[in-house]
């Protein structure tokens, strides 16, 4: 179902998702977004969190995908820390 309704912005940069728009979407006090902006658009764009079956999944074929390339837990160790050090 598609919610249409305006709103506007504070003086401090809020803005408020009207009431039939929430409740039509499901969406809770502390609900994460990210926000794209380009031209005269902006999109909100909810952040959920993976399901434990989905994180699995992907844990799953980063293993696979690090063994057919022939990666050691120590490799990815060193690539960590290095990534740390660039920081």
């Amino acid at each position: 179902m598609e919610s249409v309704a305006t709103t506007r912005m504070s003086s401090k940069g809020q803005v408020v998702i009207p009431e039939e728009v929430r409740k039509a979407m499901a969406l809770k006090s502390g609900t994460r977004f990210i926000v794209l902006g380009e031209g005269d658009v902006v999109v909100l764009k909810t952040i959920s969190p993976p399901s434990q079956d989905e994180f699995d999944a992907v844990i799953r074929k980063a293993r696979r995908q690090a063994k057919a390339a022939g990666m050691k837990p120590a490799d990815v160790t060193r690539a960590v820390r290095e990534a740390r050090r660039g920081r």
